[in-house]
Formats: C-alpha cells, structure tokens, sequence
C-alpha cells in the first residue's frame, strides 16, 4: 500500500521523522486506499505541533485554529500542491451542535482518531521510514469497510450532537461507496435530523454538491428524505412526494426527477447539468390542474426557474451557477417538431437560450425523457433539431453579428448616441433573423433610411409589432403541440 503513496507524501514524512516526529496519513484518503481506489486528497497527522510543521516546511501557511498547515510542494497534482499536515488533536464540546468549543493538541495518534466521524475514517496508516504500512484501525474500520458499513465512531448521537453536517456526511458516503448505514447510526440519524437546522447553509451546500456529484446522487437524495433530512436541504423538491402526473408520464413527480438526476450522473454530467435534471420538474406541484391521465401542468418550467433560483440562492450557491441551472431548468420544455419550427424559429430559439447553452439544454432534455422512462433518449426529432441548429448557428442572431453596427448607423443617419439607435438595430435584427440573406450593409444601410424617418413612438411600436409577430407565429406553433401533451 505505500507504494501507492504520491512521493511528495512520503517526503514530508521522512522529514517530520528525521526532526523526531511522528507521521500517519488519515481518514478518508486511507480509507480509499483500502478500498482500491484513488484517494482525492492527502492528509497527514503528525505529533509535531503548528509552529515546528512550520519550522521544518518554512513554505508553508497556518491560518486557522484547528493546528492545520499547509505545506507547499513543486507537484503537478492539484491535489498535491498544497498537502495538509495537522497536529494529533483533540476536541471539547459542541454546544452549537457545528464547531467544537475547544480543541486542544493529543500526544497518540489514537487519541487523534477517537475524535473522527465513522469508524472508516478513524484509520492511520504510518508513512515514516520503519513503520510503512502500519495500519492504526482501533475501531475496527477496516472490517466495516469490508461489510460495507457506515458506523459512528462511539455512539452516534453523541457524534451528531457534536456536529449535524456528519448525519449528511453519512448519507453522502453511503450514496458514493454503495454502503449500507447501520442500523444504529441510521436511527440516531432519523431523531437528531431537525438538528441540521443549525448548521450553515454553506456547508450544507458543500456537502450537498458533494452528494451529487458522486455516482450515487439519486440514491443519496432517496436515503436524505427516508431519513428526514430532505426537507432540511431542499423541501420544494419534498413536493413532488406521491404526485402522480398524466398519461405521458409512468412515475410520480418526485420519482422522475431522481431518474432524470440518474440519468445525469451515468453520463457525467457536469454539476449545472446534474442540478438542472433534478429540479427541472420542482413547480409541476404546485401547477397541477386536474387528476388522472388528463392533469396538466401549464408553465411550470417557469415555476421551477423561479424555485431554482430561490433554493440555490438559500444554499448560497453562487449567483452564476444558479442562473445557470434556473436557465436550463426554464427552457427545457423547449418545442421542436420537424417540419413544423422554422429556421428563423430556430434561430429565435438560440437567440432565446443563447448557443452557448445548447449542449446542455439538450442534456437536460434527455435526462428529462429517460426519466419519463422513454427508452430513447435522443429520438430522431431532437436529432433534426441538432442538425438545424448546427445549420443556422453561424448566422447573425443578435446585434453584434449584423453587417451594420451602432456606430456605422449614428455615422450613416448623423445621429448621437440615443435608444433610437438600439431600437433600429432590434428591428433589423428581427428582419435578419426571418432572413439571413438580408444582412449586407447595402440592405441594413437602407432600410436604417426608412425607419430613421418614423417618430420615436412611430419606432417603438413598429420594434414591439416586429417581435410579438415573430413570437405569434412561433409560439402559435408551440402552444398547439403542447397542449397535446398537457404541458405549457
């Protein structure tokens, strides 16, 4: 096992044992050395307290209270930059159920590992020349890793009274290592839930994005709501709970969004994607009209963006990762039937979601049908759509691509900076995009003439007749279809 460890590892703990000092790497990094698979970071324990680390790694940096140092390698690895070295510790009590109140150094690594969350974590394995490969297991981890089980260290809810975010810590690890949590553990689990209250959003977010990004996701979000935590994390999606939908779909509103989130994390997809596919459906509840087959749910992808953006805002999300996911979740409902959407439709559609969204738009809708339990994921019409997108995407479909910009169009008409000039180049946008051919300079330059000579309110009006028309024969299109479909 220690010639898997990176040589940047076992440098730093050749130079704590040449100073004297103990070293062990720890928790989950053992773990997965174990298990055969590839530790995602390295952490270190050593006897030698914060400022001797410091002594012996002079390129480091200590900027906490928890005896943690950061030490600087020359590795390509990321995660071997910076590699963590932490002094055996010790914690008090935990009044606020989140930090300890006190944490104070240990002499044994024993004593370190009886403060570690599952018995999986409170592993050491010695990387200091003599001892490789010494594996320090006092709570018997190595067999629960064997059983696959998730146990406390101790008794659980005393480690959950100390910090709530380690019942989420449990579901997470269960949903990427395919383990059960025992049973013990998982009643304590199901009466301290409320205590999840109490910690940050933040760090329920990191676990949370944790969870999905693991190839267990939608069993995690499962095991969160039987244990009672959902509501805790995300209670919008709580609703979709026994929600049945129509003929077109086989599963309950709740169900399909975990398949579609399935579907997602066998793809790897990205995070936006994977958040995208799990909340795409979260406002059907709250639109449904009527019961049985014929039940509708008319603009609930509007809905859901809205609730997207207000439970990624809580978690604290950032504001472009959750506008992101908002615009995926509202456009999924896109419509496209050969035949039947123009290319100038098309073209309305990118100019709508914007090119750069496509490829996941197009994922998200195919985790929405494999979750509808269809077999196809991507069925001869959205692969029309495909080839129509890629046949239209490199004409002009906003301002900036028209042969005439604003400042050829304030030198052509001798006007200043105004809306006016933003109200010209909208109507010829809406002119170019009904027909690509139109955008010379020759053409754009005189049809700017003609509508320079309307009046302002002249100008607006013929810019707002010009997009509800384009919308009108677009959507009428699309209302149409939908409503075949009871869907808006």
């Amino acid at each position: 096992m220690r010639s898997k460890v990176p040589s940047e590892v076992k440098t730093i703990a050749k130079e704590l044992a040449q100073n004297g000092f103990q070293a062990y790497l720890v928790g989950g990094c053992v773990r997965d050395l174990i298990m055969g698979r590839e530790p995602k970071d390295w952490d270190v324990a050593t006897d030698a307290n914060p400022e001797k680390i410091q002594k012996i790694f002079p390129d480091s940096v200590y900027e906490n209270n928890f005896g943690t140092v950061g030490v600087k390698t020359e590795s390509d690895d990321p995660r071997l930059k910076i590699v963590e070295i932490t002094t055996f510790r010790l914690e008090g009590t935990y009044t606020d159920k989140r930090h300890p109140d006190e944490v104070t150094f240990a002499s044994t690594i024993e004593e370190d590992l009886s403060r570690r969350d599952f018995t999986m974590n409170a592993l050491a394995l010695s990387v200091a020349e003599g001892l490789a490969g010494k594996i320090i297991d006092p709570y018997d981890g190595q067999e629960d890793i064997k059983s696959g089980i998730i146990r406390t260290v101790g008794k659980a809810e005393d480690r959950f009274n100390e910090d709530a975010l380690r019942m989420m810590r449990a579901v997470r690890l269960a949903a990427d290592l395919g383990f059960e949590i025992e049973t013990g553990t998982r009643q304590a689990v199901e009466k301290l839930a409320g205590n999840l209250e109490a910690i940050a959003q933040e760090r329920i977010r990191d676990e949370f994005a944790k969870m999905i990004m693991c190839s267990g996701a939608s069993r995690g979000i499962i095991l969160l709501e039987e244990l009672d935590l959902l509501r805790y994390v995300l209670p919008e999606l709580r609703e979709g709970i026994g929600v049945d939908q129509n003929l077109h779909h086989v599963y309950t509103v709740f169900e399909h969004s975990v398949r579609a989130l399935d579907y997602a994390v066998k793809k790897n997809y990205s995070l936006e994607v994977r958040l995208a596919a799990l909340f795409h459906d979260i406002g059907k509840p709250r639109t449904k009209g009527g019961e049985g087959h014929n039940a509708t749910f008319y603009n609930h992808e509007m809905l859901s963006a809205r609730m997207t953006i207000r439970a990624m805002d809580r978690l604290h999300f950032s504001k472009d990762v959750a506008e992101r996911v908002a615009h995926l979740v509202r456009w999924h409902m896109f419509y496209y039937n050969v035949g039947e959407v123009s290319p100038a439709g098309v073209r309305r559609f990118l100019v709508r979601v914007g090119p750069e969204n496509i490829d996941d738009l197009i994922k998200v809708r195919e985790a929405d049908r494999i979750g509808s339990g269809t077999p196809k994921a991507v069925p001869y019409k959205l692969r029309h759509m495909l080839f129509m997108i890629e046949k239209v995407k490199k004409d002009p479909l906003s301002p900036k691509m028209l042969k005439l910009n604003g400042d050829d169009l304030m030198k052509l008409l001798k006007i200043e900076p105004s809306p006016r000039v933003g109200q010209i180049l909208t109507i010829l946008l809406e002119d170019v995009l009904d027909n690509p051919k139109h955008n010379t300079k020759a053409h754009l330059s005189a049809e700017a003439k003609e509508l320079n000579q309307l009046s302002d309110m002249e100008l607006v009006k013929l810019m707002r007749t010009a997009k509800d028309k384009a919308n009108q024969i677009e959507k009428g299109i699309e209302e149409d279809m939908k409503k075949k479909f009871f869907v808006k």
